[in-house]
């Protein structure tokens, strides 16, 4: 069993690389990590050598194909977590983030699927991030954001990939939710403002950063 440490290292260069294939600069992964760049270099020179990750010095790394099941599990195990933690236990979902960090490497697969079972075998977490499946299959497909998507259209909101306690209350706090109906009025790149519409209540203003935090759809 992978220690929590590399556990870890293995997930944020799944994470960084969007679940892809391209390499993740070293700068990258210490800054996710919370580490210095000797730190991480040390880290990732012991992950190549247990060929969990490719390392290409100077250029970053990617994932070896044992390294992408690893993290694809303990990624499965952070969101099935969460999600259990809001639905079931109720928890607010700006503060589940560090103690699926805790569990996820505390966990069995055995208990991993009898929670999957019990949730109804959720596609996505509350935040609308993709739950891997048993299998190792990872949802890559790429959405617009209310920064980019086309103005005065009915969408839907499916995903908030940013996750700090402070930005998900806001986002809760006017109703910015996965599956919350919503349209872009107006986009004012000079301004770097976007304003939003809900079906009810006043109009919502973002900055043009915020709202490239937050993915969505077209209605159905």
């Amino acid at each position: 069993m992978a220690s929590s440490t590399v556990e870890n290292y293995l997930k944020h260069v799944l994470l960084l690389s969007a679940g892809g294939d391209e390499l993740v600069s070293m700068g990258a992964l210490a800054g996710a990590l919370a580490v210095v760049p000797g730190t991480a270099t040390t880290m990732v020179k012991a992950l190549a050598d247990a060929r969990l990750v490719e390392h290409q010095p100077r250029y970053g790394v990617r994932l070896t194909d044992e390294g992408r099941r690893i993290a694809l599990n303990v990624l499965r195990k952070h969101r099935l977590v969460e999600t259990f933690l809001v639905n079931v236990l109720k928890m607010d979902w700006s503060r589940v983030h560090a103690d699926a960090e805790r569990l996820e490497h505390a966990i069995s697969d055995e208990v991993l699927d009898r929670l999957d079972a019990l949730l109804g075998h959720p596609q996505t977490d509350p935040h609308g991030d993709p739950i891997p499946s048993r299998q190792g299959k990872l949802s890559a497909q790429v959405y617009a954001t209310l920064a980019t998507c086309v103005v005065d259209r009915p969408l839907r909101i499916v995903r908030v990939t940013e996750q700090s306690e402070e930005f998900l209350r806001f986002a809760e706090q006017h109703g910015l939710q996965p599956g919350t109906a919503i349209r872009v009025s107006e986009r004012n790149l000079a301004s770097g403002l976007v304003t939003l519409r809900k079906p009810a209540g006043r109009p919502i203003a973002l900055s043009v950063v915020a709202a490239g935090k937050i993915l969505v759809e077209p209605a159905k």
